[in-house]
């Protein structure tokens, strides 16, 4: 047996109710009857349609503004390179014919409803051939609801695979179901424990865990299916409740954790929720020996709010200037389209550029495996069979841990202060899911 088998177990021995996580989703279902479709915001890139024979028209979801900004903060400068490579400015050829390729960007504005608006517009008005869609369950999965109603082929990536899954009315314990328009990339629960717990394992501590877990779709998911994957590693879990996102006062949670003794913590709630949580955890006395966080504090202006307070939690980080990777459009490096980012707009580099660069290369591997890219059955077949080497290092669609699901293998960081030109970075302190990424500094415990 793998040793990370043997130390993190597999989730499909875990009994995490569909009921359970259907009810975390709530918004993230939307009901097609629902109205208003909003106008376009093209961001200065206008889709001509699929109405067009010769022009492929992609759609692209992803929230520009709102409480999740942060996650589509490099998105313009991505864009910016994938128009540049040759297949993107060129066209790509299909049976002997070259398709030019247009591509439409809309805000989903953080907003569940508006998301699954868009993607409505999309494909009933702009004739999309393909959505692609990036960041939380909020954005995702309203636009893959969308696309699996329209029979309209769709790529998610910046989603736990789980929450995407029974967003769409999958069983993540039974995941047989295919979703037929629909196909991800990232990774899920199992990878979060096998980067987490062998942080957690590295710093002496009584193995008491406190669970900031909101009552959303990534929450329910967390508490369902990661807390008895906490359990199995040997650990206590101390569920501090389902809170509603953008609470204000965490004060009787703070007082559970501190009674409780929690020596380790882990969440998962949306970035002003953690900044709110974490002064008033600082402020009251509750400071544990090694925090992981989910979903947030993945970019640098996360931690602008919070300054001194981030050193030295940990987090997951799937694609980096450390990760041996280099694209299959232009063949740049992530070190490269890092430091370009970095040059071109001043700000600290954001691992969701490497994700959002993927979603394109996905998307040429598929319609370059098709005869027509406006034969929509023939794309999301092809979607759910892309296997290849990109950005985001090896992605193979029809592998699982369901169909068409590409997983992501991340590794542990912790945020430290920097000598260079921001004052704190990320910095890889664990590789056990990824060995081919080199360690860069000692794990250090969160509140030493």
């Amino acid at each position: 047996m793998d040793r990370h088998e043997a130390d993190h177990g597999a989730l499909k021995d875990q009994q995490i109710s569909r009921r359970s996580l259907l009810r975390g989703v709530g918004a993230g279902t939307l009901a097609m009857g629902a109205g208003g479709i909003l106008s376009a915001c093209s961001s200065g890139l206008k889709g001509a349609g699929s109405g067009a024979t010769g022009t492929i028209t992609i759609g692209f979801i992803t929230p520009l503004t709102g409480a999740l900004a942060g996650f589509a903060s490099g998105d313009k400068y991505v864009l910016d390179q994938i128009k540049q490579s040759s297949v993107y400015k060129n066209g790509i050829k299909i049976g002997g014919k070259t398709y030019k390729i247009d591509i439409v960007v809309q805000d989903s504005q953080s907003d569940p409803t508006r998301a699954g608006q868009v993607a409505q517009q999309l494909i009933l008005q702009n004739h999309a051939d393909l959505i692609l869609t990036t960041s939380t369950p909020e954005t995702t999965n309203p636009v893959a609801s969308a696309c699996e109603k329209l029979q309209t082929p769709c790529l998610s990536t910046v989603v736990p695979w789980e929450s995407w899954y029974a967003g769409l009315g999958g069983n993540p314990v039974s995941p047989t179901q295919t979703f037929k328009y629909c196909t991800t990339f990232f990774f899920g629960l199992k990878e979060f424990q096998g980067c987490f717990a062998p942080m957690w394992n590295r710093v002496h501590t009584n193995k008491v865990v406190a669970c900031q877990y909101p009552k959303d779709a990534d929450g329910t998911a967390f508490r369902e299916g990661f807390e008895p994957l906490i359990q199995q590693a040997g650990y206590k879990v101390v569920d501090g409740g389902a809170y509603q996102d953008l609470t204000t006062d965490f004060s009787s949670m703070i007082s559970l954790f501190k009674n409780k003794g929690c020596e380790v913590f882990s969440n998962c709630p949306i970035p002003p929720d953690f900044n709110t949580f974490w002064k008033q955890a600082s402020q009251q006395g509750f400071k544990p020996k090694i925090a992981t966080v989910a979903k947030v504090l993945l970019f640098p202006a996360d931690i602008v709010a919070l300054g001194d307070l981030v050193n030295n939690v940990a987090t997951d980080s799937w694609w980096g200037p450390y990760m041996p990777n280099t694209s299959s459009l232009t063949g740049i490096s992530a070190k490269a389209l890092a430091d370009g980012y970095q040059q071109a707009t001043g700000n600290q580099w954001v691992q969701s550029i490497g994700s959002s660069y993927s979603l394109f290369e996905v998307a040429k591997e598929a319609f370059g495996a098709v005869s027509d890219p406006h034969d929509k059955t023939e794309v999301a077949s092809a979607l759910h069979n892309v296997n290849y080497t990109g950005m985001c290092g090896s992605l193979n669609f029809a592998a699982g841990p369901a169909p068409g699901v590409g997983i992501i293998q991340p590794v542990g960081v912790q945020w430290k202060k920097s000598t260079g030109q921001f004052p704190f970075e990320m910095t890889v302190v664990d590789n056990s899911l990824n060995s081919n990424v080199q360690v860069q500094a000692n794990l250090e415990p969160t509140n030493a």
